[in-house]
């Protein structure tokens, strides 16, 4: 059974040891990589080009993949790097037809056994499964075929020979794709603090479990269907900043259900809650930032960097570019920005480094204020005094909005009128939202479509 813990400390609480590529609790993979153990790795996430994905094109797929993962590694081997990881994570036709998948797996373990026998390359492999659970609707998060086929995809991944498992969990969306739309911080907080962090309880019980048991280690979850769509949304002009900067704050409790439940890490990328994490549980985090300008864009390139173990790309299409297939080239970026962040040990150096990478950012935008390695500490302390996941989201969003409305008066943030309407309609919110689930959940019962989930997948009533 998964061994269970609770953080109520940090790990990491002076600013001045608060670095990119160490952290207290680092990660080997089975390569003999160590991930947080003083260097920052690339971390290579690809996926296909777009093509319809049947039982008569999936062999074109798996050549794909397995190009893909020879490039890549043919390059890193030509840029003399020590260790690369590999991401697969599976779009939805590869966890639905979880044989499809696993061939992918074990393709891609190949390359990588052979690019160690032909150049010496060690490099590890990430699985992150496509939560699946949600192509049902009302979406089944606790039972069913496509739960059934996640657990196999993810066993018969470890049992291959992957490092790590990760996934992008989707509980508590049934409700939060609504709040984010609306900026509606009172029903987000009952998806990601209520409804989302009993989900993660369940799905990292079993995920732990299942590592366990077929030598994999769980490494963490992610929140890119919550607050990557905030901010997307925002960088769109859709939604406030404001809201996307509380909610990316919003989700840390619930990924942190996660490392409770045994995960070790590296968190995902996409999270850009790792900074938090890495405070909290002292375990290694992956970041992405302008490496992923191919998959979405963003406001805060280079200060999610500025703590990273890992560097990523995030997603990238095998597609050609000038000099070569996308994922090759993304490859070489990942190489070049880790031997800049590798080039010198010392910790002045590295603070000197980290810091130039927050100020050319953390100015400009709430979401990248909430990045700050000092702001991530206070904020951090004040989540991990409460244990309960309720309250540790309504804390989170507290120390958010009071951290951006001390930086507003500083005259450091520079915000427009109606970004600071928008800290008051949160703080007023929340200020509203009671301290116990089941009270909250009678209360907001009235305004949710009960008709999108199953109230006893998520244990309500």
């Amino acid at each position: 059974m998964a061994q269970k813990r609770t953080f109520n400390t940090l790990a990491i609480d002076d600013v001045n040891q608060f670095v990119f590529g160490s952290c207290p609790n680092p990660v080997t993979t089975k390569r003999g990589i160590v991930l947080g153990g003083g260097d920052v790795i690339p971390e290579l996430n690809f996926t296909l080009p777009t093509m319809e994905l049947t039982p008569d094109t999936v062999d074109k797929a798996y050549t794909i993949y397995r190009n893909i993962a020879h490039d890549s590694l043919e390059r890193a081997s030509q840029l003399n790097i020590d260790g690369v990881q590999l991401e697969y994570e599976t779009t939805v036709e590869f966890t639905l037809n979880p044989d499809w998948g696993i061939n992918v797996c074990q393709i891609l373990l190949e390359e990588m056994r052979n690019a160690e026998e032909q150049y010496g390359l060690k490099s590890a492999l990430r699985m992150t499964v496509n939560d699946n659970r949600e192509f049902v609707r009302p979406p089944e998060m606790r039972s069913g075929e496509n739960w059934e086929k996640m657990q196999k995809l993810i066993t018969e991944s470890c049992k291959s020979g992957a490092d790590f498992i990760s996934i992008e969990s989707t509980g508590g969306k049934e409700v939060s794709d609504d709040a984010i739309i609306r900026g509606d911080l009172e029903k987000l907080v009952f998806a990601v603090g209520v409804m989302g962090a009993r989900d993660m309880e369940f799905l990292w019980d079993h995920i732990v479990d299942i590592c366990d048991a077929n030598g994999a280690l769980p490494a963490g979850d992610s929140s890119c269907g919550f607050a990557n769509t905030a901010m997307v949304l925002a960088e769109k002009g859709f939604i406030s900043r404001m809201f996307a900067a509380v909610a990316r704050v919003a989700l840390v409790p619930r990924a942190l259900v996660a490392f409770e439940r045994g995960a070790v890490g590296p968190s995902k990328d996409c999270e850009y809650a790792g900074p938090y994490l890495k405070a909290i549980t002292g375990s290694p985090i992956a970041m992405e930032g302008r490496t992923c300008a191919g998959a979405h864009l963003s406001q805060v390139g280079n200060i999610s960097g500025a703590v990273a173990d890992l560097w990523s790309n995030e997603s990238i299409q095998y597609i050609r570019l000038l000099s070569e297939m996308a994922p090759t080239v993304h490859m070489e970026q990942l190489i070049y920005d880790c031997r800049l962040y590798n080039t010198r040990k010392e910790l002045a150096d590295k603070l000197f480094y980290r810091d130039l990478l927050v100020d050319s950012d953390c100015y400009n935008d709430p979401q990248a204020w909430v990045l700050r390695p000092d702001v991530v500490i206070r904020i951090a302390s004040e989540i991990v005094k409460e244990t309960d996941p309720l309250l540790r989201t309504k804390a989170a969003c507290a120390a958010t909005i009071a951290e951006l409305r001390s930086a507003i008066a500083a005259g450091s943030l520079k915000v427009t009128r109606q970004d600071e309407k928008w800290l008051k309609r949160m703080e007023k919110s929340l200020a509203g939202i009671p301290d116990n689930a089941e009270e909250f959940w009678n209360k907001i019962k009235p305004s949710l479509d009960l008709d999108t989930f199953r109230a006893g997948d998520y244990l309500l009533d």
